[in-house]
């Protein structure tokens, strides 16, 4: 099989494929999106493709790679295009997406990147870069210690990160006249969008603080004249496998060097400033808002922090993929009690439907299609926590409410960064702070010291009062994991072993 997906063999496609109906040569740019990996692919490029078949032609998007180049290495020779799997447990659909016009790499030319940035035609930029590349210190203002921070306030011209894109981008259209485009964050951050116009902010300030005499403040420019409206996501992506290129690759009858997998279901909520303009996205499912905050907040309490419930105790259980390990007897009823923990701690009068919002969860957990790896939801703990399992269980303090299932899930964590190289293969899953988290796990301290320590190094209550009690908490599941792993920890929860 030597054909390739591409303009010039699409049409060749079976006719049970999805392809684009509008002429993508009649598409411009109007978004940039930073950090073109599979979320985005299966998230936000597919609404903005059901807007261009719509009619709204001036919304294309050009996809950055801020630090590979293999989705440019993957995607150019096709023209941008890939398939998109929606699968679940009865089968599988089959959709070519057309909206990434064209893909660049920031570390090959930075100068393309912000030429993409300043072109007029530019309204929204979008990110999913992951919670660690916002490059964030202990007390969650900006690492200005960061190399790459420092980097790139030494050279505006070349940045290597989005803090320096962005604002290089701003600057320069400032002085062109050109009005600023809204920034669109699509991460999992506690309101993304506040979140990222601090960090902006802070970093503008920075520069200012380097700037000659006679230049323009732009730290007041940041603050006041772009929008940065926050957004919430939501779509299960695994990571694409080998034997997920081979099927794709038979139902389409050419190559697809990188197919996207995901579910049907599909969430984004957003707040509702754009400036500039913006796509007709309500037409197609996405929830536009005043406030994303309650919308956030269950998504990450719920979904996310049960996910990493799943992923750090379904890997100490010997499980690989969430299907398997929710499919566990006690990992399940751990869930449940889990949501029971989360739930109280969600803001009243928001509208929200917990009960079947966790009833959806579940039957998203069970999907057996999708494969999703324990290990891939494993990653990046340290960033991650905080606003999934961390905040959920410090306002259970204050409230005097029950939180031990909330404190298993920051000792499973511990205790499978523990066991990597041991009982799970050595990098089985990475955190941004694995050389100093590892060589402490190493020195096997007592439970306390062992998660003092790690709250310390990675933040967590940092200056709260209900910080000790917490540790206490999460030391106690601690030993339970090492003397007999989650078999006695969810014993002393009560919950039946398998």
């Amino acid at each position: 099989m030597n054909s390739r997906l591409s303009n010039a063999t699409i049409a060749s496609l079976p006719g049970a494929i999805v392809i684009p109906r509008y002429d993508r040569g009649a598409v411009t740019p109007g978004i940039v999106h930073l950090g073109v990996g599979a979320f985005h692919r299966a998230h936000q490029a597919a609404y903005v493709d059901a807007c261009l078949a719509d009619g709204e032609t001036g919304w294309g998007i050009i996809g950055v790679s801020l630090r590979t180049p293999d989705t440019r290495d993957a995607l150019s020779p096709q023209d941008g295009l890939y398939t998109l799997a929606v699968r679940d447990s009865a089968g599988e659909r089959l959709q070519v997406i057309g909206s990434i016009l064209s893909l660049l790499v920031a570390p090959e030319d930075p100068g393309a990147v912000l030429a993409a940035l300043t072109d007029p035609r530019i309204r929204i930029v979008t990110l999913t870069i992951t919670e660690k590349a916002y490059l964030r210190a202990a007390d969650g203002s900006l690492d200005d210690n960061h190399p790459d921070i420092v980097h790139d306030l030494t050279n505006p011209g070349s940045p290597k990160t989005a803090h320096g894109f962005l604002t290089e981008a701003i600057a320069r259209r400032r002085a062109a006249g050109t009005p600023p485009f809204t920034v669109l964050c699509c991460d999992n951050l506690p309101a993304n969008g506040a979140t990222l116009h601090r960090l902006l902010v802070e970093f503008a300030k920075l520069r200012d603080a380097r700037a000659s005499a006679g230049d323009r403040p732009l730290a007041g420019y940041v603050a006041d004249d772009v929008a940065f409206p926050s957004s919430m996501v939501d779509r299960i992506v695994p990571a694409t496998t080998d034997a997920d290129r081979t099927r794709i690759a038979q139902e389409l009858g050419i190559e697809d060097a990188w197919p996207v997998m995901t579910e049907p279901f599909r969430q984004w909520v957003v707040e509702d400033r754009f400036p500039a303009g913006r796509p007709a996205w309500e037409k197609f499912g996405v929830t536009m808002v005043e406030d994303v905050g309650p919308f956030e907040d269950m998504k990450l309490r719920l979904l996310n922090g049960a996910h990493s419930g799943i992923a750090y105790l379904g890997l100490l259980s010997g499980h690989a993929t969430v299907d398997r390990a929710f499919a566990d007897p006690s990992i399940r009823q751990f869930v449940d009690a889990l949501w029971a923990e989360a739930i109280p701690t969600l803001p009243e009068g928001a509208g929200l439907d917990t009960a079947a919002y966790t009833a959806e969860l579940a039957e998203r957990f069970s999907n057996t299609a999708l494969a999703h790896r324990t290990a891939q939801i494993a990653n990046d703990g340290s960033q991650k926590l905080p606003q999934r399992i961390i905040a959920s269980a410090l306002e259970c303090l204050e409230a005097g409410t029950e939180l031990v299932h909330l404190t298993l899930v920051v000792a499973a964590w511990i205790e499978a960064c523990a066991a990597r190289g041991k009982t799970l293969p050595e990098g089985h899953f990475t955190d941004p702070r694995d050389a100093v988290l590892t060589a402490l796990l190493d020195q096997q301290l007592p439970a306390n010291e062992t998660v003092a320590a790690v709250f310390d190094l990675a933040g967590f209550a940092k200056d709260h009062a209900e910080r000790r009690t917490l540790i206490e908490l999460v030391a106690v599941h601690l030993v339970h994991l090492r003397r007999e792993g989650p078999v006695l920890a969810f014993a002393a929860l009560g919950i039946n072993s398998r």
